[in-house]
């Protein structure tokens, strides 16, 4: 993930891109916005903070991920939320986890469901098979196969 620009790149793509860089001995740069790369964590941590005031939604749901794993369930739940409000998929991946797992939120099976159900219609692959899982679970084999081919 680039914090310049919240873009991801596959790795094919950045082995290449870092060859280029360091076969003509230029300077790291973004791939997408040709922005450099920060050159400290502290750097790209203003960087991120800067995408978030701009309501970049990738840029939050990634905050949110980083308050989740340090155990902060209502800052991620925060950050999800305004994720999913600017159309964010993996903001709706991670909702659906939390509200499976209780964690900073009371557990709600409805909200699962629509969490998942947004980010598979939207192409997120995870969604798609953990639906697949549910409906699995719920005895309907034949919607759950849908998801997983």
């Amino acid at each position: 993930m680039m914090s310049c620009c919240s873009k991801a790149i596959c790795d094919g793509c950045d082995y290449a891109d870092q060859m280029r860089e360091t076969g003509g001995k230029r300077q790291s740069k973004c791939p997408f916005c040709r922005h450099p790369t920060p050159k400290s964590q502290e750097e790209a941590e203003r960087i991120q903070k800067k995408r978030i005031e701009v309501n970049d939604p990738v840029a939050m749901r990634l905050m949110g991920f980083e308050r989740q794993e340090k155990e902060d369930y209502d800052g991620a739940f925060a950050y999800f939320t305004k994720a999913t409000a600017l159309g964010d998929v993996g903001a709706h991946f991670h909702l659906s986890r939390m509200y499976h797992e209780g964690k900073g939120v009371e557990m709600n099976e409805k909200k699962v469901w629509h969490h998942l159900e947004e980010a598979a219609i939207k192409g997120h692959p995870k969604a798609r098979h953990n639906l697949g899982c549910l409906e699995a679970g719920n005895g309907r084999a034949d919607r759950a196969v849908k998801h997983w081919i």
